[in-house]
């Protein structure tokens, strides 16, 4: 792919009240996570993984376990995954999955902030077709070609492993996520994964480059991270080091 795995999603947040918001997403895909397949990490993979990663962002505990807590009752809120498609500010294309327990807000919400930034909505399929659903770990390392041994020796189907600037990459089928998780454990302990996630990964870039374009781009990030449906937010948009 010829660069390093850009995390190209909202970005973390900084704030006491973007933290907690981010706590409110995990709390929430946690529950709907668990709700649906088991409150159990060790018999619901998905959910092992969301913990893991909710860790990672410094998710308080609490809120874990209260939100894994609150779906092994009955009853509670129905949510239901949403995933829209567009064209966002300089023509970049964009992907945001959703959980909602309400379709008619959701979109309302998603729609507008196209709308307030110039940019375009899509219907399914729109843009997805110019991303690859993948599996990406990422790690301060030197020789990916280790790797990559170590990933065939364990019959892991590798679509790339790049090395640049003192961290490697590795690209899979979004199916390998839980093969390579298991091979890096048994096989590669001395590596700390920094990513560990399925993405939808862009197969081309937009440079966005115009000051109107940028402004309306990180205007359109900052009303998605608004949404409290939103959960994560992919594009192939690239923006100079400085915006």
């Amino acid at each position: 792919m010829g660069r390093a795995f850009q995390n190209r999603k909202e970005s973390m947040a900084k704030t006491a009240g973007q933290k907690t918001k981010v706590y409110s997403k995990y709390g929430k895909a946690i529950y709907a996570t668990a709700k649906s397949g088991g409150s159990d990490p060790d018999g619901n993979l998905a959910l092992r993984s969301l913990i893991e990663k909710a860790k990672k962002d410094q998710v308080p505990s609490h809120v874990i376990e209260k939100a894994i807590d609150k779906a092994s009752g009955a009853g509670g809120e129905d949510y239901s995954e949403a995933r829209y498609e567009g064209f966002g500010p300089g023509n970049c294309m964009v992907i945001i999955d959703c959980l909602t327990d309400n379709g008619n807000r959701t979109i309302k919400d998603v729609r507008q902030c196209f709308t307030k930034t110039h940019s375009k909505i899509g219907s399914t399929g729109t843009v997805s077709h110019m991303f690859d659903h993948q599996a990406v770990f990422a790690f301060k390392g030197e020789d990916d070609e280790v790797v990559l041994e170590n990933l065939m020796m364990a019959d892991i189907d590798v679509t790339d492993v790049e090395l640049e600037d003192g961290v490697i990459t590795v690209y899979a089928p979004h199916t390998e996520f839980y093969k390579i998780k298991t091979a890096f454990a048994e096989t590669m302990p001395e590596f700390t994964l920094e990513v560990e996630e399925i993405s939808w990964v862009p197969q081309t870039y937009v440079d966005i480059t115009e000051e109107e374009d940028i402004a309306n781009f990180q205007k359109f990030m900052a009303m998605l991270e608004d949404c409290d449906d939103v959960q994560q937010v992919y594009h192939n948009a690239d923006l100079p080091n400085d915006a």
